[in-house]
């Protein structure tokens, strides 16, 4: 009896840790897993939130793979991120070399200041921007007609390119600030010593940085590709507040997530919205096994060069 208390006790403390990680775990399953199981099944359905969920089975997608405005959504939302992703990712370069290359005063203060955008809710930001430029007495308006532009004033969100150009600028105002953390960390990780080598041999500052640090780095750029391509790719906030939810003009603001929003909560259809959020998951999952093979593969290829 003796034996067999002290073993239940022994085991009872060694099961203590699993109650310190059931909180994570709980919060993932409700949170995480069971919303993606649900929206797997909902897309199997037909349901608008008040009646019986009705089987549909492969209807929803039959008329996914048909919808004209579902690959829009997608066009318009790729866009808008290859038009964010690619002056973040040359601003965090030129800014990490600039700050690990040379020596810079008030260079930490420096990097809070260009990180201090990430801070901001982006839904503020896109209904700031919103409030400057949106109608004829926007602010924006106001101090143009003021110090008597011409044309002033101007109707910035009756132009496509504009409002397309806008939302792009916003996404990457708020985020080049951390792509450029992520890349500066991933250059200090790099041995001093290669740096040294290439300098008696002769290479440059530019040199080094195109032919030695990208190259060391490119494991800091996949993970910065992958996770701008699932975050770009579920673009909401921005474009939602800053065209009052429709996507004007011409529905070039529209995202696959306001779509999906409209399609649940406007058109209280979960089941056709569940299917777009699918479509959504599988075209995220292949842009980014195509960005890992392909700098993955261009690894391998400067590899066999070496």
């Amino acid at each position: 009896m003796r034996s067999a208390s002290g073993t239940g006790r022994k085991l009872g403390k060694d099961s203590y840790g699993y109650l310190f990680i059931a909180p994570f775990f709980i919060v993932l399953v409700v949170f995480n897993i069971y919303p993606v199981i649900y929206t797997f099944y909902l897309s199997f359905q037909k349901w608008d939130g008040l009646t019986a969920i009705v089987s549909v089975g492969l209807n929803n997608f039959r008329r996914l793979i048909t919808d004209k405005v579902f690959f829009l959504t997608i066009w318009n939302t790729f866009r808008i991120w290859i038009l964010t992703y690619i002056p973040q990712i040359l601003a965090a370069l030129l800014l990490s070399a600039l700050f690990t290359l040379n020596r810079i005063r008030g260079m930490k203060f420096l990097r809070a200041v260009y990180y201090l955008p990430n801070l901001i809710t982006a839904a503020s930001v896109g209904l700031l921007f919103n409030l400057l430029m949106d109608g004829d007495k926007s602010a924006l308006n106001h101090i143009l007609v003021a110090i008597g532009v011409n044309g002033a004033p101007f109707k910035f969100f009756d132009n496509p390119p504009f409002v397309s150009g806008a939302i792009s600028y916003i996404q990457w105002w708020l985020w080049f600030g951390y792509a450029t953390i992520i890349v500066m960390a991933g250059v200090t990780t790099i041995d001093r010593n290669i740096y040294e080598v290439a300098m008696v041999d002769g290479a440059g500052k530019m040199k080094i940085f195109m032919r030695i640090t990208v190259p060391l780095i490119r494991p800091t750029l996949v993970y910065l590709t992958i996770t701008s391509i699932i975050g770009g790719m579920q673009l909401f906030d921005v474009p939602a507040t800053l065209t009052n939810g429709t996507g004007d003009p011409q529905k070039v603001a529209l995202t696959t997530s306001m779509y999906i929003y409209n399609q649940s909560f406007k058109n209280h259809n979960f089941g056709y919205a569940s299917a777009v959020s699918m479509g959504l998951f599988g075209i995220i999952a292949l842009l980014s096994l195509f960005a890992f093979r392909l700098l993955m593969k261009r690894k391998e290829s400067d590899q066999d060069v070496k």
